[in-house]
């Protein structure tokens, strides 16, 4: 949990570092015309949404905005107890960008902006913004690989068809309340814009559930875990996953190219620290027509040995094999495959 914590607030300062930042250069350089001061802010903030999302999505999924983060735990995406880690981060990391931001063009750290940006306009223009984010979102996320590209396509253009230049998130919202430069907005706004941002947001949240409500009775992703010997690193990336994925949406599996003939009785020892039982958990053989079954494979070691199946996803990760390890470098293996079950399941929208 602390990993995505720190990816969200390091997602959502880096985010508003280039809302505030190329806003400050654009203005400066624009000579005015706050028509290409505008054109130069949604472009990088389009592009540094685009840009970070690829970078922490396998790690938190990457909202950087409360109100993503709300939708996902209504909708079931993101654990409730989870929700609130991610705001506190996604806000604290948007006021040290601000200030980052306010630094690089030696400008007082925090400064209230006198920007008014009040009005029916301007909370209509909030309202739609936000409600077109978070459909955009989740109408993407289904085509998983288009998703940076959706929204910072969609936040660019908000930028020009919103009046209120489409903040659609409360914690840049917050944060830019803490610059008064060309993206800022007076304190006294902020409330209201939140309001309007969380309302929308629901709206969209609340329309979608409705709309991909048929396709609950799909079939589960069928997620394959593999190495070598399917008893040590794959018996835990399953063991995990499957405690952590809601089994309406997908399962795991443990396979190996020359599976064992149990589970090592280290990682049995290991897993059974924090309640997962393999006792009874038997290796099976990765084979070309179980892999052909499989939305995701997972590889962690098996090598050219490992199928490659076309039109079946791959991540390949990097871990070492527990067998024969003593008990502490055991731990660590199987704290970091959790760590990456817990981002996975994050990001493919599988939590229970």
């Amino acid at each position: 949990m602390s990993r995505r914590i720190t990816a969200e607030g390091l997602g959502s300062a880096f985010l508003v570092a280039a809302v505030v930042g190329s806003g400050i250069m654009g203005e400066r350089l624009a000579g005015g015309n706050v028509a290409i001061a505008l054109l130069a802010n949604s472009i990088a903030t389009g592009a540094a949404l685009v840009a970070l999302i690829l970078a922490l999505a396998p790690i938190s999924g990457a909202h950087f905005n409360p109100a993503v983060t709300l939708v996902s735990a209504g909708s079931g995406l993101l654990a409730w107890r989870d929700a609130p880690g991610y705001v506190v981060a996604q806000v604290a990391g948007a006021l040290v960008g601000v200030a980052a931001a306010n630094a690089m063009f030696e400008l007082p750290l925090f400064f209230a902006s006198g920007h008014a940006r009040s009005g029916a306009a301007q909370l209509l223009s909030e309202l739609v913004a936000t409600f077109g984010l978070v459909s955009v979102i989740t109408g993407s996320a289904r085509a998983h690989a288009s998703v940076p590209f959706a929204v910072g396509g969609y936040i660019a253009a908000a930028y020009w068809f919103t009046s209120s230049t489409s903040f659609a998130n409360p914690a840049v919202t917050i944060a830019r309340a803490c610059t008064d430069t060309f993206s800022g907005i007076r304190p006294a706004d902020v409330s209201a814009f939140v309001a309007v941002q969380l309302v929308g947001a629901a709206a969209a949240g609340g329309l979608w559930r409705w709309l991909v409500r048929g396709e609950s009775a799909r079939p589960p992703a069928t997620v394959i875990f593999a190495c070598v010997h399917s008893a040590g690193r794959s018996q835990m990336a399953a063991a995990f996953f499957n405690r952590l994925a809601d089994p309406a949406r997908a399962r795991a599996t443990s396979a190996g190219t020359e599976p064992a003939e149990r589970v090592h009785a280290e990682v049995v020892r290991a897993m059974a620290e924090l309640g997962l039982d393999l006792h009874d958990a038997r290796p099976r053989r990765l084979t070309d027509e179980l892999a052909r079954g499989a939305e995701l494979l997972v590889t962690m070691g098996c090598g050219e040995t490992c199928p490659v199946v076309p039109g079946v996803r791959r991540l390949d990760w990097e871990l070492r094999d527990p067998k024969g390890r003593p008990p502490d470098e055991v731990r660590e293996i199987r704290d970091d495959v959790r760590a990456r079950i817990e981002a996975l399941v994050a990001t493919e929208h599988w939590s229970r």
